[in-house]
């Protein structure tokens, strides 16, 4: 547990801290590019984490292509989930439109509504699913590029190795999400920081979640 709570402190353990966040932090408010960089950044600091060195990487746009095979990846299952949580819901609103034109049917109308929230749901626990996959889906994308995050079968079984720590690095990374947002709930400039400590939380996490659970002395 330590370990993981660690996560929230080591990127403070960089003396040049404040500089390396600031810029990950502007180079992040570049559509799209930003979010890639920023991607690579992290699996960088992951990198280093696993050389036993917690120092933040260097700030700049060399991360490009490390982070385009993880945007790519979590693009393909983001993408999936939608589609089929809209196809969903697109058959319950051409139902309840269908039944809006002339007399309706209370069953095709609790169909349609049933639909309705049926594709809520799958969206909803779909992206919920993504995050306690994610420190999967990042060890997969790392080692063997994006064919290999994009192996559910790998994901799933790396993640159902120890349901514990996958649990809780999922209940970490949706704190890390909060954290994120926090920059832009109190101030929106806050965001130039808090999404580039985000990242760096998530190196930390990931290589917590690899490491799995301490072994008992």
């Amino acid at each position: 547990m330590d370990r993981i709570t660690d996560a929230f402190v080591w990127p403070f353990r960089d003396p040049e801290w404040p500089a390396k966040i600031g810029i990950i932090g502007l180079i992040l408010l570049i559509p799209i590019v930003g979010s890639i960089n920023g991607l690579g950044w992290m699996l960088a600091g992951l990198d280093g984490l696993r050389a036993g060195e917690e120092r933040l990487p260097p700030a700049n746009l060399s991360y490009l292509g490390r982070g385009f095979r993880l945007f790519v990846v979590n693009f393909v299952y983001y993408f999936a989930i939608f589609v089929v949580a809209a196809a969903v819901y697109a058959a319950g609103f051409v139902i309840l439109a269908n039944q809006g034109q002339g007399e309706s049917q209370p069953v095709l109308v609790s169909l349609g509504l049933a639909l309705l929230f049926l594709g809520f749901s799958l969206l909803s626990l779909g992206y919920l699913a993504l995050t306690f996959l994610t420190p999967s889906i990042v060890l997969a994308v790392s080692r063997r590029g994006i064919a290999g995050g994009l192996r559910v079968d790998m994901v799933v079984r790396t993640a159902r190795r120890s349901l514990v720590n996958t649990l809780i690095a999922g209940l970490m990374l949706i704190a890390v999400h909060f954290v994120a947002s926090l920059g832009l709930m109190i101030c929106v400039i806050g965001v130039l920081f808090t999404n580039a400590y985000g990242l760096a939380m998530q190196a930390w996490i990931v290589r917590s979640f690899e490491m799995g659970p301490p072994q008992a002395a």
